[in-house]
């Protein structure tokens, strides 16, 4: 079933080439070489995916090739560090997810700092997390009920894995908020929504693209979304805020970044650059039926979000104790 699952995404990959599209501009000293991106996690997961499609993109306007490279492990740190220590000159850029602002205070030494290694360069999408349940092991219809048969007797939830926003997520909800216990069990993003297919364990925290399909089909019920606002790509599905919980947001997005001390010039070119791919309507249209969200936003704003997303998640850690160690 993983295998299936892992086809599809990396077939969605292959789609979104052909949709993101920039129009040519005239080139500037820089790029004078191909640009690699280097992607913190395997293919087929959402970062390559949106990392792939957005090299395509790049590629006509920067004049150069854009490559996209797979570094994956430990929780996204090994690319992480590999593009901190590469030269601040524009050919190396980092593609990773919200686990860049969480890993430096899950890891006892993470072997970055997310405030002064890196210059963010752009935001390019989320996606909330759902919180999902097999109706055969679970019949419950919203949140309330949830944490109703969570109070009466002991209930197990698969996450996207140790210190994902699947997981804080749902021990902030759950543990701080409606102060009832539910037992973690860490699995992968696609292998997270297989278990509760599976019925391994009865309710699920993913984010929303790999859930997506099955909460479609009707093989998982989505109780809730963890975004503000609920997602064009199940408008059915309420929020947590909506369920009680006013103000609660767990999302997972994604962000480039380069090296401390890559020019302006560059950073805030390939901001540009990308900020026009992701307003474009088509765009727009392609990433909300696939649960991302576009989110185009200047370097300043996407600098303060990423600190506050810093500031938030290590709290949440402090409170639950997790660990990657």
């Amino acid at each position: 079933m993983g295998r299936i699952i892992m086809g599809r995404r990396a077939a969605i990959a292959g789609a979104a080439v052909g949709w993101l599209a920039a129009p040519a501009f005239a080139q500037a000293p820089w790029p004078d070489k191909p640009v690699r991106i280097l992607v913190a996690f395997p293919p087929g997961a959402s970062t390559d995916v949106l990392a792939r499609a957005l090299a395509h993109a790049l590629a006509p306007v920067l004049g150069q090739p854009v490559v996209v490279e797979n570094r994956p492990g430990a929780g996204g740190n090994i690319a992480t560090v590999a593009v901190k220590r590469s030269p601040p000159d524009g050919s190396l850029f980092l593609a990773h997810s919200v686990a860049f602002s969480v890993n430096p205070s899950l890891f006892r030494n993470a072997g970055y700092d997310a405030a002064t290694d890196f210059e963010p360069v752009a935001m390019l999408a989320s996606t909330p997390n759902i919180i999902t349940v097999n109706t055969e092991k679970l019949a419950v219809a919203n949140l309330g009920e949830l944490i109703a048969q969570a109070r009466t007797r002991p209930l197990d939830y698969g996450s996207s894995g140790i210190g994902t926003t699947t997981h804080l997520g749902m021990e902030l909800l759950f543990r701080s908020l409606a102060r009832v216990e539910v037992q973690h069990v860490p699995f992968g993003p696609a292998q997270a929504v297989t278990a509760v297919v599976g019925g391994q364990v009865p309710i699920g925290s993913t984010s929303l693209p790999p859930a997506l399909p099955m909460v479609r089909d009707g093989r998982l019920r989505g109780i809730a979304v963890t975004s503000l606002r609920r997602d064009p790509a199940l408008p059915d599905v309420p929020t947590v805020a909506e369920q009680g919980f006013p103000g609660f947001e767990a999302l997972t997005w994604f962000g480039l970044m380069a090296p401390h001390g890559t020019p302006p010039a560059i950073t805030d070119r390939m901001n540009a650059e990308i900020n026009k791919v992701l307003t474009s309507a088509e765009t727009r249209t392609r990433l909300d039926a696939m649960g991302f969200v576009p989110d185009a936003r200047d370097r300043p704003a996407f600098a303060a979000y990423l600190a506050e997303e810093v500031t938030k998640w290590a709290g949440v850690v402090r409170a639950s104790g997790a660990s990657a160690e």
